[in-house]
Order: structure tokens, then sequence, then C-alpha cells
């Protein structure tokens, strides 16, 4: 039997929070950890190699469902590579889709700005487009859709 760790130190060595790795385990990503008689969770080596991936594929944006077909490959090695290319290439298709989106965002803002004109707020050209959506150039709505999931706020 290969050495295991706590829940806490597998946290430290990989990077990714006791609550996420909790959540993993709680959702099939992670097999359920082994106990101690105490009821601690006990992780090995291949349980810490199989996060080391989740947390590279979810840093790379891969969503949960896709690392979870990714996750089902690697554990049949036998299979042919054509459907984590598939994945990868759906990935590479979405960011390349959103890198477009921010680009258009980042002409409008630049745009809105240069139009700035200063002097006050009922004379701000910044609050005139954003109250009309129609004074923008383009549709650069998807890449607010995004944000309705939520602020991305700085760790504590």
């Amino acid at each position: 039997m290969d050495a295991t760790v706590a829940i806490g130190d597998l946290a430290r060595q990989s990077g990714v929070k006791v609550q996420t790795i909790r959540y993993y385990e709680q959702i099939g990503l992670l097999a359920p950890a082994m106990r101690t008689g105490g009821n601690q969770r006990r992780f090995g080596t291949a349980t810490a190699r199989r996060l080391r991936f989740i947390r590279h594929a979810r840093d790379l944006g891969f969503p949960l469902e896709a690392v979870r077909d990714l996750l089902d490959l690697a554990d049949h090695p036998d299979r042919p590579c054509a459907d984590a290319d598939r994945i990868a290439r759906r990935q590479l298709d979405d960011v390349s889709r959103r890198i477009a989106q921010l680009q258009a965002l980042e002409r409008e803002l630049s745009r809105m700005l240069v139009q700035c004109r200063g002097g006050p707020v009922a004379d701000c050209r910044v609050i005139e487009i954003l109250s009309d959506h129609s004074q923008c150039l383009g549709d650069h709505a998807a890449v607010g859709q995004d944000a309705a999931a939520g602020p991305r706020l700085p760790p504590e």
C-alpha cells in the first residue's frame, strides 16, 4: 500500500482548496477517500496524481464535464485519443471565441473612453453609452453573460 496523506496535506501539495477536494470527491471526480479509525480522510499517490490532472485541466479552462470525460479516457489507456483530441479542440474553440469577444469588449471600452470629453457626469459619454446599447459598435453582450455568474473577487 502506498503512503497516504491527510486532506490538508493534499491541499497544500496540489494547490487545491480542501473544500474543492471534498467537492470533487462528492461529485465523483475523485474516488471516496480511505478513512482512518477516527474518520479522517486519507489520500494515496494515485488520488494526488488524479487531483493534479484535474487542477491542470481546470487551469486550462476545461469545464467539469470535459474533465470527467478526460479522466474516463485516462482511465482507459487502450482507447484511441481521438476523443481527447475532440474535447481539447472544443476547449480551444471556446477559448478562441472568448478571446474574440474580449477583444470586441476591449475595442468598445477604448472607444467609449476616447469619446469622453471630461466635464460633469451629465455630459459623460461613458454613462451615455452604458445607458443606450444602440450606441455601441458591436455586440459584446455574450462577454457580459460570463459576468452573470458573479464577480471574481480576489482571495482574502
